[in-house]
């Protein structure tokens, strides 16, 4: 098999780090029952190019729960004092960085969070999960009558002629199937939930079962499949199908196997 990676058939992300772009949506964020922020100018940062951060304004920060931890930390966007946070009872240490005079300009007096850290964050009034959303990024939803055929180790997964395809800037195309175009006697309900800042809270995930004819016994591959039983409503039309992992399944689509993508894996 051939180490080189597979060609790229969907669009990459192509912001820089340490970009930094005004964020004209209303920004909050709660810990325990409290509003830590509201701040209408909040202010995208991309420590890394597939997503940005939050950086929050002090002004508009309940300074009361932050709490310094004199431990000041170096990075290309300046000095920043970490802090922790401390809402009655609840503490959460190097949860918040605080950046002074020396950063860069347009994150001087500007505060970043750590994401998991707080209990919820808010786009306007919606709940937003995992990180922020990046205003670069598209998420299509699209109905299709191209053939998608799913199998792993030869074993038939899902056979669709009606597929939904999912095209988000970065990731690879990923295809829903109906239910009724999978084959359940393969596939293991689990308990893993999972959240996407676009699509919203998994309703449920399987892993696959294979029978293996060396050992006489299943391989199970955990967590193959996924499904949104509840999604935003701008990804209604994948509510309650299920996709499967490119990196970990064979895709064929109108008969052409799809070479597996090279990708960082993670988490629907």
């Amino acid at each position: 098999m051939s180490d080189q990676p597979a060609p790229r058939d969907y669009p990459q992300m192509i912001t820089p780090v340490n970009h930094i772009e005004p964020v004209p949506r209303r920004i909050r964020g709660y810990l325990g029952g409290q509003m830590l922020f509201d701040t209408m100018s909040a202010r995208y940062v991309w420590e890394s190019p597939k997503y940005p951060q939050y950086y929050i304004p002090t002004a508009d920060v309940d300074r009361s729960a932050l709490v310094d931890e004199d431990q000041p930390q170096q990075s290309s966007r300046g000095t920043a004092r970490r802090h922790s946070l401390q809402v009655g009872d609840i503490t959460r240490p190097a949860a918040a960085k605080v950046y002074g005079a020396d950063a860069l300009p347009e994150l001087v007096d500007t505060v970043w969070f750590r994401w998991a850290t707080l209990d919820a964050w808010f786009e306007e009034d919606e709940q937003v999960y995992v990180h922020p959303r990046n205003p670069y990024t598209r998420v299509d939803a699209l109905r299709s009558t191209r053939s998608v055929r799913i199998e792993l180790s030869g074993v038939l997964l899902a056979d669709s002629e009606s597929p939904v395809m999912v095209f988000e800037t970065g990731l690879p195309t990923r295809y829903y199937i109906d239910p009724t175009d999978v084959s359940f006697g393969h596939l293991v309900p689990t308990s893993t939930v999972t959240a996407c800042p676009y699509k919203g809270t998994t309703g449920g995930y399987w892993s696959v079962r294979i029978p293996d004819p060396a050992t006489g016994s299943d391989t199970v591959h955990k967590d193959l499949a996924w499904m949104y039983a509840f999604p935003t409503r701008q990804l209604l039309p994948i509510s309650g199908l299920l996709a499967f992992y490119n990196e970990r399944v064979d895709i064929f689509l109108e008969g052409r196997l799809l070479p597996r993508p090279k990708t960082h894996f993670f988490r629907e």
